[in-house]
């Protein structure tokens, strides 16, 4: 019986870490980093001080972002900032930084899914 709940317990721990996983530097069809987060895949589009998040399915297909509202907070150094994200064409959300976004800025993504789901991940 305790070898039947190792095993039990075992298998829920590889089902919640297979559940959101990293794409790590894997790029998404628009060239941006992508990150499994909220139930979909995130893929992050920096140009100037734009952000864009484009919403995708399993297969790297656009998915509609009606629904998806979310943040991203931005570290340069010293600098921070949080930009607000909003839905913009189909599947995308996106935001304007108050400046140009510096190479190598780490991206830190809030998102919540329509049916009120949220996570964060890592850019």
């Amino acid at each position: 019986m305790k070898k039947l709940t190792i095993v039990a317990a075992l298998l829920l721990w590889a089902g919640a870490a297979a559940a959101q996983h990293s794409h790590g530097n894997m790029k998404g069809p628009n060239g941006g980093l992508m990150q499994d987060v909220a139930g979909v895949h995130a893929e992050l589009v920096l140009a100037g001080n734009v952000v864009t998040i484009n919403i995708l399915d399993e297969g790297n297909k656009p998915m509609p972002a009606k629904g998806f509202s979310g943040s991203v907070l931005i570290v340069s150094g010293g600098n921070r900032e949080t930009v607000q994200l909003a839905p913009a064409g189909d599947s995308a959300l996106k935001g304007e930084a108050k400046g140009p976004i510096p190479s190598g800025a780490v991206v830190t993504l809030v998102i919540k899914n329509p049916a009120g789901k949220s996570a964060q991940a890592k850019f």
